[in-house]
């Protein structure tokens, strides 16, 4: 019998209906992102000038005044100084070629200038600094890459406290990935890639019997790390990913404005444009500026407002930074349009669909090796949701991260800032010292989604007041705190992009091509006002500021700073604070409306059905999963084995129940498989192995798991003998919560042994 043909109308009108649920849910969101920005416009009172510090004698606010005064013009001359000594830094810092901001000496390795696929990237070896621990090249070496989305290198190392500093003083070989003002004519992000993994088989060959290197990516620098681990799985250690932005679209309504930016300049031809203008090279230093204007309150005033109210204290400091933040890298139009279009506009890392040459995308499922991430949620460049929302893209839950093996660990600051994550030296001696000692230890990880919790107030290492657990998570968490990913504006973006770049291409890319110099690019650099404002404080360039280094000692011979109970000096604080609450209001307004115009316009089109046409890999079932030979040949393995599986096994099983693990019970796990017999004999690839099967057969059947412990033990005294083992790793039960106790009582009882008398 056939089938009664469909009527166009019918199909007209359900098209119609799905456009108007599209339409309707778009509308409601545009009001939930209107109603949360409302009250950023709401008039506010006007901040009052201090009184109580002014209830003084006229003598007395007098005096004040005078005080003030000559303290006021002594810390104006100093700063103006230290204004002098940043531009030229500054322009010493160009003149040479804007080098690596390193604290400490360093050998070359390998120039990736000089490689089959030439690129301006170069790996090289840190010096341990005269006094420091010498190096041990049997630990496991640590490689640094820095974001190259503006600035220099060698933000990871300048300073003692830092990244680089926390390896060093462990004893481990430290390498840094540095890479150069300019780029090699015609490279590629994928050269990079590809020449990032000739620099790790460098290491393999400087150190054949040291675990594989751990690799620390920066910020941009983590979703290189991402496509290295990806591309090249068989040479990288664990990845430590710190504020790394892997999921562009996610984030919060209200407080994460940088990832409309995007959308609202139109897609990605302005980075095109700005990259034809330079000769075919993007000047970094527009990409410094968007960051700038994320905090204008701090960037444009408040921390030069710091230098002049703390000029005897400050000058340092602010120096040493400014030497990081003033110096401006290239990239070569590619490679520009590449970032903008695959990772800030197309979010195709996280989706899966990220290039890998042709026919190839890079599939963070292909990474083996534990992964450690560092978010903050004071990071207002790269949010939690952007550093953590791809492991819900990629996974489906956390049993398929147990099921493929595969070791996600994250860790939230509550407050940080962005380049605190990499700069902070508390950080640095707290976060990145506890992360270092969970690496020491990582191949004792059962495979699975934890989150680090870090207390205590003081300390460093295993034996201080730092407590570090690993709790398990699930990706339902993760998608918690990830914010509005989903939206279906962003892929709008996407859509809209790819039409203005293709008008861009065809009608004002040949004619700025046309005109376009290395002459006139170099000087469009110069007067960027980035480099601007900074040269010309340089007496090299601006003569007049060089009467400020003898004004600036004479201040400092006769310096008389103000009391702190000046009434002026509170007023000067009072006047500061408006200043830094104007711009802050000022961008919070902008950024409202930059939200409300976003929504509504790509809001709009995507109920319209303009969307990417790039469909998502979609992670697959765990039913699919179970069918594959990796998982059908673990299960066909759960009877096999002996002592050393039995004893992983029963640690899995205690973890899973107990819901996490403390790093003391993980230095006691580590100790064990390290250190004892059969474990000491295994190599550190046989141990990793073990434990994936293992985890593998306890996600996947739990229950039978446990039963065919008796099929691995079928002798008593190998069953005291693995009890005995497990017990020592989870300590006193009296440290055990119901759960994990519970599981001790029924591994006792499959084992048949009873509890040991109480000492």
């Amino acid at each position: 019998m056939s089938q009664a043909p469909r009527l166009p109308g019918a199909e007209i009108a359900t098209r119609a209906a799905e456009t108007a649920g599209r339409a309707a849910e778009q509308a409601r969101h545009i009001a939930e992102v209107a109603l949360r920005a409302a009250p950023v416009f709401a008039p506010r009172p006007p901040a009052l000038p201090p009184i109580a510090p002014f209830l003084k004698t006229p003598l007395a606010l007098a005096q004040d005044a005078a005080a003030y005064a000559v303290d006021a013009g002594q810390r104006w001359v100093m700063f103006w100084d230290a204004m002098r000594q940043a531009g030229n830094t500054f322009v010493a810092h160009e003149e040479a070629g804007c080098p690596p901001v390193l604290l400490f000496d360093y050998d070359m390795v390998v120039d990736g200038r000089t490689l089959p696929r030439p690129c301006n990237y170069a790996l090289v070896a840190i010096r341990p600094p005269e006094g420091w621990a010498p190096i041990n090249h049997a630990f496991r070496p640590f490689v640094i890459i820095d974001p190259r989305a503006g600035h220099g290198a060698g933000i990871g190392g300048f300073k003692s406290d830092s990244q680089v500093g926390v390896a060093l003083r462990r004893g481990h070989p430290v390498y840094f990935v540095i890479f150069f003002r300019d780029p090699e004519p015609g490279q590629s992000i994928l050269d990079i890639t590809a020449a990032e993994g000739d620099f790790l088989r460098a290491i393999r060959a400087r150190h054949p019997e040291a675990p594989k290197p751990v690799v620390i990516g920066n910020c941009q620098g983590g979703w290189a790390v991402m496509m290295l681990g990806a591309a090249e799985p068989e040479l990288t250690g664990p990845l430590v990913l710190n504020g790394a932005p892997l999921s562009y679209w996610a984030g919060e309504t209200g407080k994460n404005p940088m990832r409309y930016l995007g959308g609202l300049a139109g897609g990605a031809w302005p980075a095109a444009m700005m990259a034809d203008l330079g000769n075919g090279k993007f000047d970094g230093a527009n990409l410094v500026l968007n960051f700038e204007s994320l905090s204008p309150g701090n960037t444009w005033f408040r921390k030069y407002f710091n230098l002049y109210q703390n000029a005897d204290t400050e000058t340092e400091r602010f120096l040493e930074f400014e030497r990081w933040w003033g110096g401006f890298y290239l990239m070569n139009s590619d490679e520009i349009s590449w970032i903008v279009e695959n990772l800030f506009i197309g979010n195709r890392f996280s989706h899966g669909t990220l290039g890998a040459g042709p026919g190839a995308a890079f599939d963070m499922r292909a990474v083996r090796s534990p992964v450690i991430v560092f978010a903050s949620a004071g990071d207002n460049i790269t949010p939690p949701g952007q550093a953590l929302r791809w492991i819900a893209d990629v996974y489906h839950d956390e049993q398929e991260i147990k099921t493929r093996g595969q070791t996600i660990i994250y860790l939230v600051h509550t407050d940080i800032g962005h380049l605190g994550i990499f700069v902070s030296g508390k950080v640095a001696l707290k976060e990145h010292a506890e992360i270092a000692n969970t690496l020491e230890m990582i191949e004792a990880v059962a495979p699975g989604l934890y989150e680090m919790r870090i207390t205590g107030t003081e300390g460093t290492g295993l034996n201080t007041g730092f407590q570090v657990e690993l709790v398990e998570r699930s990706v339902a968490d993760i998608r918690a705190i990830s914010g509005d990913a989903e939206n279906e504006a962003f892929p709008a973006v996407a859509k809209v992009s790819a039409l203005t770049e293709s008008l861009y291409d065809m009608t004002l890319r040949p004619l700025i091509r046309q005109f376009a110099t290395e002459q006139n690019a170099e000087l469009r650099r110069k007067l960027h006002p980035l480099r601007a404002r900074r040269s010309l404080l340089s007496e090299k360039v601006n003569p007049f500021m060089a009467p400020f280094a003898a004004w600036a000692e004479m201040a400092r011979a006769h310096r008389a700073p103000a009391d702190a109970g000046n009434a002026f000096i509170a007023l000067e604080r009072a006047v500061a604070d408006t200043v830094e609450r104007g711009l802050d209001r000022w961008r919070d307004m902008r950024d409202a409306t930059a939200e409300v115009a976003f929504h509504a316009l790509y809001g709009g089109l995507a109920a319209a059905g303009i969307t990417d046409d790039a469909t998502p890999i979609e992670a697959p079932a765990q039913a699919a999963l179970l069918q594959t030979p990796e998982v059908q040949a673990a299960m066909g393995r759960i009877a096999d084995g002996g002592y050393a599986e039995a004893v992983v096994r029963m640690m899995i099983l205690l973890a899973r129940a107990r819901g996490g693990v403390r790093r003391d019970r993980l230095a006691r796990s580590n100790a064990l498989l390290t250190g004892e017999s059969p474990f000491a004999e295994m190599s550190a690839e046989a141990r990793q192995t073990l434990i994936r099967e293992q985890t593998l057969i306890v996600a996947v059947a739990p229950e039978e798991a446990l039963t065919a412990l008796t099929m691995l033990l079928p002798k008593a005294p190998e069953r005291r003998r693995a009890l005995n083992a497990v017990e020592a790793v989870a300590g006193p039960e009296a440290e055990l919560n119901e759960p994990a106790i519970a599981m001790l009582k029924r591994l006792r009882e499959t084992l048949k042994l009873p509890r040991p008398a109480a000492a």
